[in-house]
């Protein structure tokens, strides 16, 4: 009997899906020892992004400091303060396609009941930026979206943001700093100060009653809506009308 169990779980095997983060690995090596990389996702430059938003106005990357009052931005990747140690961004701005930022208006509003706002430190991200990042090695690959899938912020849905009170208009304090890539940064790492924990779950509750949906290594990190709707994007922050 044992001979045909075996078989058995072999055959199984074999017929279960292969999830594509698995299958390619941190090298890119298929699931059956092969060297060949996933083909390259399909990416959209300004002119095609220009005509899917007059096509359709969800598509439109909108500018969070002009449709949310209030908001504050500290978009690190305009500057040298950042795990790449250099500016990615030609001009700092946050950008989420129409619904998300839709979305996040609502976040912000129901937080200023409370006090409280909110302060953003990345959101959409040009596609040619995230391979940069990948090529860079300089973080854990389990952090960094793979060049041949994308990202949820090269499709304009994923925002990093932290609390501000709105009084001091200081950041509340938060269990690790922005892009800390450790064991810290996780929504369910408990050796933390009850302050730190209590932000984390208020930054997380209202963002859920929203729609976003967080990362779990990644407490700053959000994404809004189905990112299947939403092409990739390579247009450069500086070019967005």
């Amino acid at each position: 009997m044992r001979p045909i169990r075996r078989s058995l779980v072999a055959l199984l095997w074999a017929c279960l899906p292969v999830c594509p983060w698995c299958a390619a690995g941190a090298s890119g090596a298929s699931p059956r020892g092969t060297t060949t990389k996933a083909p390259p996702p399909r990416v959209v430059k300004l002119d095609e992004y220009r005509r899917q938003v007059a096509a359709n106005p969800d598509m439109e990357l909108v500018d969070l400091a002009k449709c949310i009052p209030g908001i504050q931005l500290d978009i690190r990747y305009a500057t040298r303060n950042n795990f790449m140690g250099r500016p990615l961004y030609g001009m700092a701005r946050a950008l989420l396609r129409r619904p998300a930022a839709e979305r996040l208006l609502k976040v912000q509003a129901s937080l200023a009941a409370r006090g409280l706002g909110l302060r953003v430190f990345d959101a959409y991200r040009p596609y040619s930026v995230t391979v940069d990042m990948w090529r860079s090695k300089k973080a854990k690959p389990i952090y960094l979206s793979p060049p041949w899938l994308g990202s949820r912020h090269n499709r304009g849905i994923a925002v990093d943001l932290t609390l501000v009170d709105l009084k001091t208009g200081k950041p509340l304090p938060m269990p690790t700093e922005f892009d800390e890539f450790s064991p810290r940064a996780a929504h369910g790492y408990g050796g933390l100060d009850p302050a730190r924990i209590e932000n984390r779950r208020i930054l997380k509750e209202a963002m859920a009653a929203q729609g976003f949906y967080a990362f779990d290594r990644e407490w700053w990190h959000y994404s809004h809506g189905d990112w299947r709707r939403f092409d990739i994007l390579d247009v450069a922050i500086d070019a967005v009308p």
